[in-house]
Formats: C-alpha cells, sequence, structure tokens
C-alpha cells in the first residue's frame, strides 16, 4: 500500500516557505520568544543559492552530525579537550566546526554537553555563534536522543516524561501529543532543534535487547496511531521529530549496537507489521526518519544493512512511502553498520543509498575524507550532494534556525522544567501504571495496617530521570503518602547473603515492595520474590523495566509495570500502591509463558483496577 499523491504533494509543500532572511556568516539576532513564530527564510530558489555559493568541503560538512566533549563551544573541562583531541583531533566544538564544517552537532549527558539548563542553552549558543561567525555560516542542528523514560539525555530540573511504552499502556494520543508538545518545548528553549524520538518500532519480540519499552507496544496500528501523536506534539513545538528506526528494528533478539540483526518477516508481514507506524509519521509530516543497522533479507536480499541499502531507503522509503523529508542514519560508530563495510565506505555507501545526514562516525577524519575524496574521483556528484543539503536546510529553515539560531535564559526559565509540565508529566504517569496482578486484593496497601513498608529490589544504572536509586525514590515516595518506608538495595543479580539480609528486613515490616529489572530464567531475582513471598508478609512486585518480568514470577500476589525507573514514573507507582490513584494502564505488549511461548498468560490490553 502506497501514500496517496496528495500525501507526498502535501509533504513536498510544507518543506517550501517564505519570509525574510538572514545575513548569513554576519550578526544574528538573538531569539525572542515573546516575538512568536520566526518568520520563514524563503523558498527552496534562495536555499539553492545558498548551496551554490558553498565550497565542496563546507558541502561535504553539511552532512555530517558529530559528537563533541565539553559543557562549552570554546573553554571546555580539559578532560573534555584531551577526549575531543583523542576522538576528533580537535579540541573544542568550535574548532570541530570550523574544521569541519559540520551542520549538525549531537548532544550527550556522558559527552558532559547537558549539565543544566542555562549551561545547555549557553552551550547551543556558543555553537551558533562558532559557526554563523564562519565565512558563509550556516546555523547548527543540534541535536539528541531525548525518547524519555529509559533513554534521557537532558535530566532534571526539565520535565522527564514516561517513556514510550508506557504511554502504550496509557493509550492516550491526547497525553503522547501532550507529552511531544512539552519535550518538544522544552528542548526548543535550550537550542536544541532535532529530537531522535519517537521510536517507531513495534516490539513483537519480548527478548528484544535494544528496543523493549522504548517502543509503544506490539499493536502496528495502536503504535502508529501514538507515533503520530507524539510527531505533532513534537514539531507543533518547532523541534524536528524522528521516526526511528526505519524499516522497523522491533522483531530482533540482536543488539545492532555490538551485532548485525537480521529481520526475517516476508514483505506481506513488513507492510502488516513494521511499516503502519512509519506510514503514520509521513503522513502527521515527519521532518526525519532514522535508519536501522539491520539487514530484512526481504526488503533487500544484498545483504547490506537497511542504512546502506537503495532499494531501502530510495525504492521504499523515497518512491513507495512518498517520503521526501531528511533521512538520518543511526550512530555510525554501532557495530551493525561496520560488519561488512570498513568506515572510510560506510558513509559513502550511506549517501549513494539514500540518506541526508551521517550520525557520529567513529573517525570523523575518515568519514570526512571519504565523502570528499567520493566526489572528486566521480563515485557521487555534487549534485547528489547537493540534494540532501537541500533536504537538510529545508529543515533548518522550517524550523527557524536560518532566521532565528539563539535563546535565552529567559526563555529557558519560561519552559524547562515549569510546573504546569511537572504536574502534565505525573498525570500522565498515573494514567500509564498498568495493575497485571492483584491477588485476594492486596492492593491498595493500608497505610494502618501495613504502615512499614520495606522497599528492596534492583537499583540499576539512574537514566537522567532519576534522583537516586530507584528502591531510595520508592521508599521516599511512600513514606511522604504516609506509609514508614526504607530502602534495601538488591541488585539486579543478588546473592544468597544479600537476600537473606533482605529476607530478615521484611521480618520487621508489614509489607515488602521489590522492584525486579528484566527478570530470566537463570535470574537470582526470582529466589529473592520466592523467599519474601515464604515469610508470609504481602509482597508487591514492581517491574521497572519490561513488563514481561511476571512471566518468571508465578506465584507472585501483586505486581505492577512502570515501563521505566525515572522518578515520575515511580512516584505514580506509589500513589497507586497507597490507593491515592487508582491504576488504568493496559498491557501494549502481550506477556508470554516463560516455559512455553505459544501460551499467553495476558494478552495486549489485559490492566487491572479497584
Amino acid at each position: 500500500m502506497r501514500d496517496s499523491g496528495t500525501t507526498r504533494r502535501a509533504l513536498l509543500a510544507a518543506t517550501a516557505g517564505s519570509g525574510a532572511a538572514l545575513a548569513l556568516g554576519g550578526e544574528a539576532r538573538a531569539y525572542d520568544p515573546r516575538a512568536g513564530a520566526p518568520p520563514a527564510y524563503g523558498g527552496d530558489a534562495r536555499l539553492r543559492r545558498i548551496i551554490a555559493g558553498m565550497t565542496l568541503e563546507e558541502k561535504v560538512g553539511q552532512l555530517f552530525v558529530m559528537r563533541v566533549y565539553g559543557h562549552s563551544a570554546t573553554a571546555p573541562d580539559q578532560a573534555d579537550i584531551d577526549a575531543n583531541l583523542a576522538e576528533i583531533g580537535v579540541r573544542t566544538a568550535a574548532e570541530l566546526i570550523a574544521r569541519y564544517r559540520v551542520g549538525g552537532i549531537i548532544y550527550f549527558s556522558w559527552a558532559h554537553n547537558t549539565r543544566d539548563p542555562h549551561q545547555i542553552a549557553d552551550l547551543s549558543n556558543g555553537i551558533q555563534r562558532a559557526s554563523l561567525g564562519l565565512p558563509r555560516g550556516l546555523p547548527v542542528l543540534v541535536s539528541t536522543d531525548q525518547e524519555h523514560g529509559i533513554v534521557a539525555r537532558v535530566g532534571k530540573p526539565a520535565t522527564l516524561l514516561p517513556g514510550a511504552m508506557a504511554l502504550g499502556a496509557n493509550g492516550s494520543r491526547t497525553d503522547a501529543r501532550t507529552a511531544g508538545s512539552i519535550s518538544g518545548a522544552e528542548l526548543r528553549a535550550l537550542g536544541i532543534r532535532q529530537d531522535y524520538a519517537p521510536v517507531a518500532d513495534v516490539n513483537v519480540d519480548p527478548a528484544n535487547p535494544v528496543i523493549g519499552v522504548r517502543s509503544f507496544g506490539a499493536d502496528p496500528n495502536a503504535v502508529a496511531g501514538l507515533v503520530a501523536a507524539q510527531v505533532t506534539g513534537y514539531q507543533r513545538a518547532s523541534v524536528a521529530a524522528t521516526a526511528k528506526h526505519f524499516p522497523g528494528h522491533g522483531d530482533t533478539a540482536v543488539d545492532s549496537h555490538y551485532g548485525f540483526p537480521v529481520i526475517d518477516h516476508t514483505r506481506a508481514e513488513w507492510d502488516t507489521i513494521d511499516a503502519p507506524p512509519f506510514r503514520a509519521a509521513i503522513r502527521a509530516g515527519i521532518d526525519s526518519i532514522m535508519t536501522a543497522h539491520i539487514m530484512v533479507p526481504a526488503l533487500d536480499p544484498s545483504g547490506d544493512p537497511a542504512t546502506l541499502s537503495r532499494p531501502i531507503l530510495t525504492g521504499i522509503l523515497r518512491e513507495e512511502l512518498g517520503y521526501d523529508g531528511v533521512v538520518v542514519t543511526d550512530s555510525l560508530g554501532m557495530q551493525g553498520v561496520r560488519e561488512k563495510y570498513g568506515d572510510d565506505r560506510v558513509p559513502v555507501l550511506a549517501l549513494k543509498a539514500g540518506v541526508d545526514q551521517l550520525l557520529n562516525p567513529p573517525s570523523l577524519d575518515i568519514a570526512w575524507n571519504a565523502v570528499l575524496a567520493a566526489v572528486r574521483q566521480g563515485e557521487l556528484t555534487e549534485a547528489r550532494l547537493d540534494t540532501s543539503i537541500l533536504r537538510v536546510l529545508r529543515l533548518k529553515n522550517r524550523l527557524g534556525l536560518l532566521d532565528r539560531p539563539y535563546v535565552t535564559h529567559a526563555g529557558v526559565d519560561r519552559a524547562v522544567g515549569v510546573a504546569g509540565h511537572l504536574g502534565a508529566a505525573d498525570r500522565i504517569a498515573e494514567r500509564s501504571t498498568t495493575l497485571v496482578v492483584n491477588e485476594r486484593q492486596l492492593l491498595p496497601l493500608s497505610r494502618v495496617t501495613q504502615k512499614r513498608v520495606l522497599v528492596v529490589g534492583a537499583d540499576p544504572a539512574s537514566p537522567s530521570g532519576t534522583t537516586g536509586p530507584p528502591t531510595s525514590v520508592l521508599a521516599g515516595a511512600l513514606t511522604e503518602l504516609g506509609f514508614t518506608a526504607t530502602a534495601l538495595s538488591t541488585g539486579t543479580a543478588p546473592s544468597a547473603a544479600v537476600i537473606a539480609r533482605a529476607v530478615a528486613a521484611a521480618g520487621e515490616a508489614d509489607a515488602v515492595v521489590v522492584g525486579t529489572y528484566n527478570v530470566g530464567a537463570a535470574s537470582s531475582q526470582r529466589a529473592l520474590v520466592a523467599q519474601l513471598l515464604a515469610t508470609g508478609r504481602p509482597v508487591v512486585c514492581v517491574a521497572v523495566r519490561n513488563p514481561y518480568d511476571v512471566a518468571q514470577l508465578p506465584d507472585v500476589q501483586a505486581y505492577l509495570a512502570t515501563y521505566s525507573w525515572t522518578d515520575v514514573e515511580l512516584r505514580a507507582a506509589a500513589r497507586v500502591i497507597a490507593g491515592r490513584v487508582a491504576p488504568r494502564g493496559r498491557l501494549p505488549v502481550r506477556v508470554l509463558d516463560a516455559g512455553d511461548p505459544t501460551v499467553v498468560l495476558y494478552p495486549v490490553g489485559h490492566g487491572l483496577s479497584y
């Protein structure tokens, strides 16, 4: 099934604009949020004139989106200077831009780009000044992975929202759109104008190690509706949404960061399972689509990853689905795209396949020079580069970057982590929390007869939205709700001694809450839960990541799924445990029997309340 010609014409029309222009390379005006939406930069004719005035080296640079270490564009810490020199051969973001004229920069928390809101805004402004101060300088498209849930690069005090599978359990397209709008407004205020979200993969494999709760669920139509809603929310806030990972990464047991997944769907299965969310994103006017480093033989029998596949990116995405927006690769440092070709060939082959933005190569110098050489030697034409640069400039224009690239501290303070956003996040999380099991109506706990609560369990590495270990956050939230709760971290693989300590502590409690994390058949978390149940104390299990844990815990008395261990979801779980709110979430995925995967324990849509 193809999108209609009307849809394609509408998408093409949306890339054009008219209005005032920025004198590129000169002094850019500061963004004033009170001025309303920025004027459009102009139509394709003006953008083509910009491209015609660029050198070949500048054109090559515009195709790359690169990481860089440091909290400042010009004065990072010494450790970040050392990291930049070792990995990129430059000292700072400003030097990166001057040497390679990159069109985009991606922020990571581990690269120390996202310490606090004002610092992020200053970094964004410093990057724009560095680029616009060059001859023929263009604004930089700053991006990040702010999926929310378990993947968030910008942490508190920004608003952290429920992630995709939590929104799938919520089921409300309105809430998904609101979450996108809130996230978009805050990212925009920070100078981040491209978000690599939403995930459009349909998670049909419970063992999927890389997607899982990053997906909205296992029902293609439900996922499609939520993807479209989030696209609308982000892009109404003037932040480019990015549907990922095309052509669909939801049915694999291999993580493409470390291996080369093969998706064995037939073409008919791809049309039915994987394609609907991407079709919905395109109908919603998605600004960018990210590729997957996966092999799909039914779509391209060559053995190439989709990122390097012309039949997939040009034949299906461009020609069949009618998409003419920006296509960005997943990180070129991932093993899935490096399995078959060297780092010098990957960027060239990606461009030949139909890609527009080359994301985060392991060596920018190798990749940049490879593309440059490919043009000079005739493997790539300059016209091919111009096609991609035009798409990127259209996007920058549509986002207002070409006219107003800067942000202000006042704009940050008006948008980031404000009370209205935080309150909305709490309400959305409450509607996402899913009660899967509630034997003998164990929940809600009584603040009279079950006042003393022991919170034990897994404390995985904290995502950006968590102020502390999940056990401590959950215990603190229950204490605020009138319980006397204490926390005891038992980890993701508790030893016999740790389990014995938890069992002894349970003897002093009226009830026990256990946080579980990715429980497998060999996980010692199973023994922890079993021995706590043997104490006779009421035991409530809270799955703080995958909802599939319950399949490994057949005797559990009460079981909640939160889909992440960020504060907003843990606080919502505490309110459900305390009976302050009723659970309203419904499983967006099937939970299969651990011993017989042909048996469905809990179907899509299962969820209890009280």
